[in-house]
């Protein structure tokens, strides 16, 4: 692995709490994700279902996780289907987790080869008193699901073999209990920024008039694989001039001009936790007056809404608070006038024609986390803070972000020593 390795601690943690969580006589299962083919015999780099993970730390194909509180046999009450692995695979493929590092990596006892896994979950499900089964499916609230998933294979093979049980969704359980993170999960995040920051750095440095945006995009690159990161947390956003009035921008193809504004929506991923940071700095290494006065705008906006999305507000509410400060700054900017708030259709606010996104998104093992918008925030959570003032007609986009942990006294910022102010930029990049 290219991270060191996380504390089982974490893992056996996760599987309590989800266990307490269960109905009696109750089984949940947990599969890995699938390896996705590209072309002929190719396939996408691995990427682990995150529930997966959450609850073992394993970062394998072929795996399955088994929780059965009330099962008679102890030994059986949690299982951990990994791979076999043989001489050829470890030629071909590598090395494989072993039983005994399974274990030691999980805090999980009982670690079997995923070829017996039918055999002892048929005898699971007839002779250990289960009534609900526990099953996993993607219920992210953003999800577009288009390719058919191991879960969705295996919800359909199980229904098929044991129709008389009784079914259960795990995605509200787990959904709930990671959107809390622990203190290790957080030192994994921190270690996500701190490579965040060590490449933005080094971007700040190389960038000037007449780089192209995809070689600022190879200098992120180059800074992460180097420092133990996988790559991108998610497809990086290197928006120069005009483009970075386009939200999702992701070609990262144009010439980065002198006088231009660049934005810098890029993280970094570690141990499969998260980073994700928004920075808007000039190619030319100094900001005209117009852009840092948009830019400041945007800038007192986020430290005000770090002091206000605190445990037991409402994120639509504090949504909503944070549009009307931007509202200010467009009146302060002229940008829109008090007669165009005073006339604006109630759906469809002035303000909106320069800030059209939502101004924070949970973050974790993915990059918009899993969790109730709706719910209360809690201590514990950790949340981007990313509003934005977008001018399409000047080709000036400011967005500026930075993740929060929600604590009980004050808030921590993870990217507290990321430059954020107008004048370190300036002087980091002369």
């Amino acid at each position: 692995m290219r991270y060191q390795d996380i504390n089982p601690a974490l893992f056996v943690s996760n599987r309590k709490q989800l266990a307490k969580a269960l109905k009696p006589a109750s089984l949940a299962l947990f599969n890995s994700n699938d390896s996705m083919p590209t072309n002929a015999d190719g396939h996408l780099p691995f990427r682990q279902n995150n529930d997966l993970f959450y609850l073992t730390g394993v970062d394998q194909e072929n795996s399955i996780l088994v929780i059965c509180p009330d099962f008679p046999d102890k030994k059986y009450r949690e299982v951990l289907f990994v791979q076999e692995t043989n001489e050829q695979i470890a030629t071909w493929e590598g090395h494989k987790l072993t039983k005994e590092e399974a274990r030691k990596l999980t805090g999980i006892e009982t670690v079997m080869w995923s070829s017996e896994f039918s055999k002892l979950f048929r005898h699971m499900m007839t002779m250990g008193g289960v009534e609900n089964v526990y099953l996993n499916t993607n219920e992210h609230y953003r999800a577009e699901i288009k390719v058919e998933t191991r879960d969705a294979r295996f919800i359909e093979w199980c229904q098929k073999h044991y129709p008389l049980h009784r079914y259960e969704r795990i995605a509200p359980i787990i959904s709930r209990l990671r959107s809390i993170k622990s203190k290790i999960e957080i030192d994994l995040m921190q270690v996500a920024c701190d490579i965040t920051d060590a490449a933005y750095r080094r971007v700040l440095r190389f960038v000037n008039p007449g780089v192209k945006e995809y070689e600022i995009e190879a200098e992120y690159a180059n800074e992460f694989l180097r420092n133990g990161s996988r790559g991108f947390a998610y497809t990086p956003i290197i928006a120069s001039g005009a483009n970075s009035c386009v939200l999702h921008y992701i070609e990262n193809d144009k010439v980065c001009k002198d006088g231009d504004i660049l934005l810098l929506d890029v993280g970094a991923e570690y141990a499969n936790y998260n980073a994700d940071l928004t920075r808007s700095i000039p190619v030319n290494g100094k900001y005209t007056k117009r852009q840092k006065d948009v830019y400041n705008a945007v800038l007192r906006v986020q430290k005000a809404a770090i002091k206000m999305l605190r445990p037991g507000a409402l994120y639509f509410e504090f949504h909503k608070e944070i549009q009307q400060l931007i509202e200010i700054e467009l009146v302060e900017l002229k940008l829109i006038s008090r007669t165009d708030i005073k006339n604006q259709h109630p759906e469809r606010p002035a303000f909106q024609k320069y800030f059209m996104h939502g101004t924070s998104h949970m973050l974790g093992l993915d990059v918009h986390d899993v969790g109730n918008m709706h719910a209360k925030i809690q201590i514990g959570q950790v949340w981007t803070v990313e509003p934005g003032i977008y001018i399409k007609e000047e080709g000036l986009g400011i967005r500026i972000e930075n993740n929060i942990v929600i604590g009980k006294d004050k808030n921590f910022d993870l990217m507290k020593n990321i430059p954020i102010e107008t004048e370190e930029i300036e002087e980091l990049m002369n």
